[in-house]
């Protein structure tokens, strides 16, 4: 197939965003022999289901970034896009330079707090001091809380207390249930008893926006919506994740939703438009946001490129039962696939002791330092 694809001429793909859509994505076009750009605004792939490990571990972040151009050479460009021009089809970015496409794939993810995210223009280098400093100031700290005991809080918590046990750590959450409310109640559960020691659960942050979070500041005050007042050193934020639609914001705007998602069919293509497709975070496909999910994704949309080009049938995409692994430290873990509860164990070999990184390295084909 790929030597019949290489033949359509004046087919380039643009693929906006390096994530694990992105990634995906320019390597389904590669080995289909499509000409393709990938546009990302670091110089290497952040494979952030690590990141919160890298930000407790020292050394750990230099193997959570993958340089681009290694695996996808002059096929990869380092920029931001400012904007999408749907009539010339171009995809421009800051600073003037324009790419032009036949078909775009858009897999802009989602953006929130560091260290669970670094949405940067930057070298990785950068990326990589940036979370060796964070290690420091976990360790100059006697006391922890992190906000938000969502899949990201509730792992952030359980690294801080696994690397450094000694710790006082304290997660708060708004709500009863932690983690993602599709997750079984059992499996969330789960995850709370192992937190139990220092969950607060039903009470948010009251002052939130008049705190400096990620600097370690002794004895700084937190009070809460139900009167409680806390004393911490250091505090993390693990809430308000949004959609990254910058980019297609002002061309596609009439195709988003609220939270600047992007409607799109069951093949993926963003309503109105057979050309341009949205994969991962930010669709407004109903199911979690999840690293697997947007690989799957990914490989519909350039499947139905393919399609398109040689007239066949487009693929849909189907939602199945929910499978998500929650690192709880690196030697527990809880977690469910295709809706049954997973043994703990299980869980800790999957995912937890390495966090995936593998998966990554060899998708990208290079060698884990």
């Amino acid at each position: 197939m790929g030597g019949q694809v290489s033949q359509v001429e004046g087919v380039h793909v643009v693929v906006v965003g390096g994530g694990f859509g992105g990634i995906a994505a320019a390597q389904h076009l590669k080995s289909q022999g499509l000409s393709f750009t990938l546009i990302d605004m670091r110089d290497a792939f952040h494979h952030n289901v690590a990141a919160l490990r890298a930000s407790v571990q020292p050394g750990f972040a230099q193997r959570t970034f993958i340089p681009y151009a290694e695996t996808f050479a002059d096929s990869f460009v380092q920029g931001r896009v400012e904007r999408v021009d749907i009539e010339r089809q171009t995809v421009v970015l800051q600073g003037g330079r324009e790419i032009q496409y036949t078909h775009l794939i858009l897999c802009t993810g989602t953006d929130g707090p560091f260290p669970g995210k670094y949405n940067a223009v930057a070298s990785y280098q950068t990326a990589v001091e940036a979370y060796e400093d964070f290690i420091k100031k976990v360790q100059a700290a006697d006391s922890v809380l992190v906000v938000g005991g969502g899949s990201t809080g509730v792992e952030m918590a359980a690294e801080i207390k696994t690397e450094y046990p000694d710790k006082k750590v304290v997660l708060i959450h708004s709500k009863v249930g932690l983690a993602d409310p599709e997750l079984l109640p059992c499996v969330r559960q789960q995850a709370k008893e192992l937190l139990t020691q220092f969950v607060s659960l039903g009470q948010k942050v009251s002052n939130l926006s008049e705190l400096q979070l990620n600097v370690t500041r002794k004895n700084t005050e937190v009070t809460t919506d139900k009167g409680e007042t806390l004393t911490t050193d250091l505090i993390i934020s693990c809430t308000g994740l949004r959609v990254n639609s910058a980019a297609y914001a002002s061309a596609l705007s009439g195709c988003m939703t609220d939270n600047g998602a992007l409607r799109v069919n069951q093949h993926l293509q963003i309503d109105g438009f057979s050309n341009i497709y949205a994969v991962g975070d930010c669709t407004n496909v109903r199911e979690p946001k999840m690293a697997y999910h947007a690989g799957l994704h990914a490989a519909i949309a350039v499947n139905n490129i393919i399609n398109s080009l040689s007239g066949k049938e487009l693929t849909s995409y189907q939602t199945g039962n929910i499978t998500m692994l929650l690192a709880m430290g690196r030697n527990d873990g809880v977690g469910q696939f295709n809706g049954f509860r997973l043994p703990r164990f299980l869980v800790t070999l999957g995912k937890s002791r390495d966090l995936l990184l593998w998966k990554s390295w060899k998708e990208m084909q290079q060698k884990q330092p």
